[in-house]
This record gives C-alpha cells, sequence and structure tokens, in this order.
C-alpha cells in the first residue's frame, strides 16, 4: 500500500491544502509533502491524527475491499441431475446474493418440484423447447424465445409438456432454489 498516495487521495478529495491538513495536526507543510511523496513514514499516533483531521479511522484506511467477481466460466457451475431434470447453479453461492439464477433442463415429461408459497418473485426466459409454468394450479405455456415472470406467493412448478428437451433460465428473488 502506498501510504503517501492514499492520504494526498483523501485530502484532495475534501478539498484541504497541505498547509491546512499540517494546521489541523500540528505538523508542518513540509513534513505533510514528504508523507505524501512517500519520503517518511509517520508514527501510529501521527497517522491517527492525519486520518482524523481527513474525517477517516486505522480501520478505514487499512481496509481493502475484495475484487468483485463479475464473470463465471461454466467449470466453476454447480450441476444437479435427478429425475429427467438437471440444475445448473451459474452463479456460484448466489444464495447470498439478492437473486439467484439457475440454468435448467427437463426431459420431455419432466417436470420440477412443487414450490410452495414464498415472499419474493421468479423470472424465467426459455431457451429451448416448450414448458409450462404451473401457478396456483394454472398452466401457462411458454416456448423458446419466450419469458415469464410472477410473484412466488402461490404454490409452482414447471413442466415440460413438449416432446424433447427443454432449457430455460430460471431466477429468483430472494434465492429460493
Amino acid at each position: 500500500m502506498e501510504l503517501g498516495s492514499k492520504l494526498r487521495e483523501m485530502r484532495l478529495r475534501i478539498n484541504l491544502t497541505q498547509e491546512e491538513l499540517a494546521d489541523r495536526c500540528e505538523l508542518t507543510k513540509g513534513y505533510i509533502s514528504q508523507l505524501e511523496n512517500d519520503l517518511t513514514s509517520p508514527s501510529i499516533a501521527t497517522l491517527c491524527d492525519l486520518l482524523n483531521a481527513l474525517g477517516s479511522n486505522l480501520s478505514d484506511f487499512f481496509h481493502e475491499d475484495a475484487e468483485e467477481k463479475i464473470v463465471f466460466k461454466d467449470a466453476e457451475f454447480i450441476e444437479k441431475q435427478s429425475d429427467g431434470m438437471v440444475w445448473n447453479w451459474v452463479i456460484p453461492n448466489a444464495q447470498k446474493n439478492m437473486m439467484e439464477p439457475v440454468l435448467v433442463e427437463l426431459e420431455a415429461g419432466a417436470s420440477t418440484q412443487p414450490d410452495f408459497p414464498h415472499e419474493g418473485e421468479e423470472f424465467g426466459f426459455v431457451l429451448e423447447g416448450h414448458i409450462s409454468i404451473v401457478r396456483a394450479g394454472i398452466p401457462h405455456p411458454a416456448k423458446k424465445g419466450e419469458s415469464f415472470y410472477f410473484t412466488a406467493d402461490k404454490e409452482h412448478y414447471i413442466v415440460n409438456k413438449g416432446k424433447g428437451r427443454a432449457k430455460f433460465l430460471w431466477i429468483s428473488t430472494p434465492p429460493n432454489f
């Protein structure tokens, strides 16, 4: 970590001059310049004073956010197969997120287990074949290129009514799969 450049960035963010920061901390402008150019290092007490003057603290100053993972490869997917179904959790550990996308494949005649009413919403996009979204006992057919969306406040499941395999992306919020 480049301490000096981070201090400079914080100082500039709140529109302070080196002299103004030095005055607030009972230091010299020259010392602030040396710190910002990594020519010297402050004691812990001095660093705490500087951070306080900059509206921060040691914990926040040294906290580095982990880089957020954006792209996931198929080798990271988690797959489960059972009774004519293949479930692919395409975002690992998505249950900790606000939504959970799953890529589902159903063989002809296969269906997902009934999902009991719960809070949240469900969205899907049919990639291949013909399915029927059964919500509160009422079937809602959808085919390749069509999408579906509903609140999950009634029992629901999906069945493949076609003659071939069906494949669809199913997203639940909050995570439910």
